[in-house]
């Protein structure tokens, strides 16, 4: 029994620091968890803010300094509506010579939105109702405002070329002029050219495989619009909610058939109020890194486990040899190994702790115990006590709990018995004890008998105390009638 009792403690101690430590360790891992998934995304939103600052710089510097490029388109269509008014026939106009002559490209965009005529032959027959919708829309505004507009920087379809764009409707609105000024063969663009900068931050960043600005209609600047894919549904759809709401968004998916993540991070220019005023960053980057630093902190936390849980096992069995035994005989009868007085209040008001269930106290007295320790000594005795407390754990059931009280006094606690389980099990007791004591124990004309009283509840008694006495008084009726019998009270 003491055994038992220390290896219930010894568990009982393993399990509580175990809890303890797993506790701790968890939440250890989860914030150096949270704490590395953070400093990843510090770092993606570092270099965020770099192409963001690229992109801006140069924006920034063709506000400066670029603002006789806006002029000139202006006048320059001003020149061609009043070359329009004289010859509205635009399969006259030579557009080669127009364009030697103004160092710009022009476009005739009639009122379906289809680029008639141009000096960039490429273009001519692109409809941008079916390539460019966003741009359609606007360009209806455009034309039924009737006044110049100009934008930033986008690229052109078919090269992928930098340039700026102006639009001038004609005054019957049925055809819009727009002109084509290429960026990249300035003087600002290289000394502030922000694919370059972006390219250089790739190179620097382990993680990021690529970053592209994309102009509203999706497509990146700086590569032709005619090789590059179109966006797979669910990155278009987020690119989409990015340039609606502003907010960034991220979806899982391949890159080059390397898994990888698509970052969108919207782009408004402070400088631009042209149709590229909104632009949308696209970072595709890779979170290897992350997952490498927590697979470490998941080994770390294992080990650390491991670790606490063999510490634990062997601190709590040094601890549980210390107290166990102290603790043991705080409850315990050391002859007997049966509950002590002590336990047995606690024990009793468990069992009627349900009060829609009976339960049975049965108090037991040895007769003629005075006879053994006088005549066959006290290490007789104890082997008597040691006999009696064998036999109430083989009669009693499972549930009940026999106590030793103290001297020749026993108790047996019986939850959930009435009173014919009572007087079954109190039967039992005699008969055993008699037979189990009867060649051992030979006294002159005497034998070791038990008188049993017995109370039951709620019938006799509602509390601890009430049973006690009552189970007492049964006892006392028992001897006074002849001992080695039992009695309920009454």
């Amino acid at each position: 029994m003491n055994a038992r009792f220390g290896l219930k403690l010894t568990m009982t101690m393993i399990v509580f620091a175990v809890a303890i430590s797993f506790t701790i360790a968890t939440s250890d891992y989860l914030r150096l968890r949270e704490q590395a998934i953070t400093n990843k995304q510090n770092q993606v939103e570092q270099d965020e803010q770099m192409a963001k600052y690229a992109l801006e710089t140069i924006e920034k510097a063709y506000y400066v300094f670029g603002d006789n490029i806006a002029n000139k388109m202006k006048d320059t269509s001003l020149k061609l509506l009043d070359l329009y008014e004289k010859n509205p026939s635009f399969e006259t106009w030579d557009f080669d010579a127009l364009k030697r002559l103004l160092s710009l490209d022009v476009y005739i965009i009639d009122s379906n939105n289809v680029i008639l005529y141009s000096s960039f032959k490429q273009d001519v027959g692109l409809d941008f109702n079916a390539c460019c919708r966003k741009l359609a829309r606007v360009l209806d505004d455009y034309r039924n405002n009737g006044e110049f507009f100009h934008d930033g920087m986008d690229l052109e379809q078919k090269t992928g070329i930098i340039k700026k764009y102006s639009y001038m409707p004609t005054p019957d609105k049925k055809y819009i002029i727009q002109l084509g000024y290429s960026l990249q063969e300035g003087d600002i663009f290289h000394k502030f050219n922000f694919l370059s900068t972006i390219d250089q931050l790739v190179q620097r960043s382990p993680s990021i495989y690529e970053i592209n600005v994309l102009n509203i209609g999706g497509y990146r600047l700086g590569d032709p619009a005619t090789i590059q894919r179109k966006l797979p549904p669910e990155r278009r759809k987020a690119f989409e909610e990015t340039l609606d709401t502003g907010i960034t968004t991220e979806r899982e998916g391949l890159w080059h058939d390397v898994p990888a993540i698509y970052r969108y991070a919207h782009y408004v220019s402070e400088f631009d109020d042209g149709t590229t005023k909104h632009k949308v960053l696209e970072i595709v980057y890779h979170d290897k890194d992350l997952q490498e630093i927590q697979n470490d902190h998941k080994r770390k936390f294992i080990i650390q486990l491991l670790i606490i849980l063999i510490i634990t096992v062997i601190l709590s069995s040094l601890i549980s040899r210390w107290v166990a035994r102290p603790m043991y005989l705080a409850f315990h009868d050391s002859l007997t190994g049966l509950n002590n007085r002590a336990a047995f209040d606690e024990r009793l008001k468990a069992a009627i702790s349900k009060k829609h269930e009976q339960s049975a106290l049965l108090m037991i007295d040895l007769d003629n115990f005075k006879l053994v320790n006088d005549h066959l000594g006290h290490d007789m005795g104890d082997h008597l006590l040691k006999c009696v407390a064998q036999v109430l754990r083989k009669v009693a059931r499972h549930k009940d709990t026999p106590i030793r009280l103290g001297g020749d006094e026993f108790v047996l606690i019986m939850p959930s018995a009435g009173r014919t389980e009572a007087e079954d099990t109190a039967g039992k007791l005699i008969d055993s004890i008699l037979t189990s004591t009867a060649e051992e124990i030979q006294l002159d004309g005497e034998k070791v008998t038990v008188s049993i009283g017995i109370a039951l509840y709620p019938e006799h008694g509602l509390d601890p105390d009430m049973l006690c006495k009552r189970a007492d008084q049964a006892l006392y009726d028992s001897k006074k009638k002849g001992k080695n019998q039992f009695k309920f009270y009454s």
